[in-house]
């Protein structure tokens, strides 16, 4: 499996992030913590892409609605995500990279994290993956470790296995973002994801796909919102993912 170039494109996003970065299970994070009261048995992981620093803060913020906190392990690539030059400068060989941070290099921050939720008491574990760490997001799901789980845009899944291992393994809902420009997750695998999770459904009690007309690869993190429909995109994929929490966590 590899990535595509539209895994680094996209447009940077201006705001000031509210939450605070902390360690969890020895691994730096970046948590956003509601001010009011909330259930501290519950808790949202929220996997970054590849280019964690500028991109994953906002959908921490302590001001959104999911009531759980959100902790995002930031420093599961080890201290070394794609460089923002590579973003802007579009010349950057991201296989190369990808060599070096696949799962077995990354993955065992993340278990980190979760075991160290699990000891401070956190028993219901959503997660959010994006591109690259929608194959996390699949992958926590078919080890049951999470209980909902949402996709924006994901990469490196093989499709059809990964959607009927899935359907035989996993027990939690599933959230897919999707959208008309994806290499890694095309129409083709749309149809394939309502026909095995949904039963040829777009829409089920545990199975959504929404789909954002216009859209490319990355909008939900990355969209350029001066583009009436990526704004859209990027919008509407957030609410729909607080609304699937709200439902299912």
């Amino acid at each position: 499996m590899s990535l595509c170039p539209d895994c680094i494109k996209g447009v940077r996003h201006e705001g000031a992030p509210e939450g605070e970065f902390e360690f969890i299970g020895g691994v730096r994070c970046y948590v956003g913590t509601p001010s009011g009261e909330y259930n501290k048995e519950k808790a949202v992981l929220f996997l970054p892409d590849l280019l964690v620093d500028d991109f994953a803060k906002e959908w921490c913020n302590p001001d959104l609605e999911i009531n759980p906190p959100r902790p995002s392990p930031f420093d599961y690539l080890n201290g070394d995500p794609v460089p923002v030059d590579a973003f802007t400068s579009g010349k950057y060989d991201l296989n190369v990279w990808f060599a070096q941070h696949g799962n077995e290099q990354t993955r065992p921050n993340i278990d980190k994290v979760v075991a160290a939720l699990k000891e401070q008491g956190v028993k219901d574990l959503g997660v959010i993956g994006t591109d690259a760490t929608g194959r996390y997001g699949f992958d926590l799901a078919f080890e049951n470790i999470t209980k909902v789980t949402v996709v924006s845009h994901p990469s490196l899944l093989k499709v059809p296995e990964d959607l009927e291992k899935y359907k035989q393994l996993s027990k939690a809902p599933l959230l897919i973002n999707s959208c008309t420009f994806d290499q890694q997750f095309p129409k083709e695998s749309q149809t394939e994801a309502d026909r095995i999770l949904g039963n040829g459904e777009q829409f089920t009690e545990t199975y959504r796909r929404e789909y954002f007309e216009g859209c490319t690869h990355g909008f939900a993190v990355r969209g350029d919102l001066s583009k009436a429909e990526v704004k859209a995109g990027k919008e509407g994929s957030f609410k729909a993912a607080v609304l699937f929490f709200k439902r299912h966590l």
